[in-house]
């Protein structure tokens, strides 16, 4: 590799060249106008607390995934349990073997985001090494074998029996395909999206790097579907049709409180999806985002578009609740729920 292909696949440039990897702040920066003039119109700044009245401030700041999950009927849901951070790890085994539930299992933080702790947990061990390092309350969810997993973005006005999705990304997650010749290293080192969490997967997979993969062999590297871990996310918005609009009419009416936000789900095929045989890991309120803008097709500027029509609709639907009885958070209110906000992104 010369020079010019080394600098050009340098982590920087991989970065520079594909916005879906750009920092948050550089992304959002006119969202952020944006919600600076939506919040004079409503006179408030936390105007989205009341765009999902059963969810914590929306789904902005600092909700608890266990008391969404709660909201949500059983049979589309996978188990999931709740446990404090200073629970002894023979309670959680006690407790999974109560629930009937086996591992592997995935164990993440009941307040947190972007993947943030998210981890496939195979033993007692790893169970036991996790909760020594997890500082916050977390969650154990049954680990969920359907093949497909995907985010499904909908919303629906309180003044309406209807809704729409509007956003569908399909996840694949981070993995190389073998050539028969190269290590495990070469293959991930060859590959941009890989290549950026090296310093994670050389940890991950040490004594594995120099074992070569057969040809056409795949080898998941990571089985967390979040963009901050590899996954790619990809546009699956052809998906959209009327009667996926029915599914999500029919499950999002069974939540009450719920108009906006998006469903991470796992299903088996297709098919399954539209006829809503889904299983809910969870579901994120007013701080979501229509993920299938980060497909690597997706220009940066059409991605935008597409944010400030859902900032649109986030304000639309929080005045129109508001109008109907559901407070905004007071100024005092907000700030306290964003110290709280900063001070467990201290933590990571």
């Amino acid at each position: 590799m010369n020079f010019f292909q080394k600098t050009w696949r340098s982590n920087l440039l991989i970065k520079v060249r594909s916005w879906e990897y750009w920092p948050f702040e550089v992304v959002y920066a006119p969202i952020f106008a944006y919600w600076i003039w939506l919040s004079l119109k409503a006179r408030s700044l936390f105007f989205f607390s009341a765009s999902n009245p059963s969810i914590e401030n929306g789904g902005m700041l600092g909700e608890s995934k266990i008391k969404i999950l709660d909201l949500i009927p059983s049979s589309i849901k996978p188990a999931t349990l709740y446990f404090h951070n200073d629970v002894a790890p023979d309670v959680v085994l006690s407790r999974l073997e109560k629930e009937k539930l086996n591992f592997p299992i995935i164990c993440k933080p009941d307040i947190g985001e972007r993947g943030w702790f998210v981890q496939k947990i195979k033993s007692a061990g790893d169970l036991a090494a996790y909760i020594h390092k997890c500082p916050v309350a977390f969650l154990v969810q049954e680990f969920l074998s359907e093949p497909i997993e995907m985010g499904v973005f909908y919303y629906r006005y309180p003044s309406q029996k209807e809704g729409k999705v509007t956003s569908i990304v399909i996840k694949e997650m981070l993995q190389v395909t073998g050539d028969g010749h190269s290590t495990l290293k070469e293959l991930i080192l060859r590959s941009d999206r890989a290549k950026l969490q090296w310093n994670t997967l050389k940890r991950q997979y040490n004594g594995q790097l120099s074992r070569v993969l057969d040809k056409g062999q795949r080898k998941e590297l990571v089985s967390i579907g979040n963009h901050c871990l590899g996954t790619k996310f990809m546009n699956g918005n052809r998906l959209i049709n009327d009667r996926l609009h029915r599914v999500f009419d029919r499950i999002s009416t069974s939540i009450p409180g719920f108009y906006f936000g998006r469903f991470d789900l796992r299903v088996a095929t297709i098919e399954n999806l539209y006829e809503g045989n889904i299983k809910i890991m969870e579901l994120n309120g007013a701080g979501s985002e229509p993920a299938h803008i980060y497909d690597p097709g997706f220009s940066f500027f059409k991605g935008l578009k597409v944010l400030f029509h859902h900032w649109k609709v986030l304000y639309e639907i929080s005045v129109e609740n508001h109008e109907r009885g559901v407070p905004y958070l007071s100024f005092r209110q907000g700030r306290a729920e964003y110290a709280k906000v900063r001070a467990l992104n201290k933590l990571k």
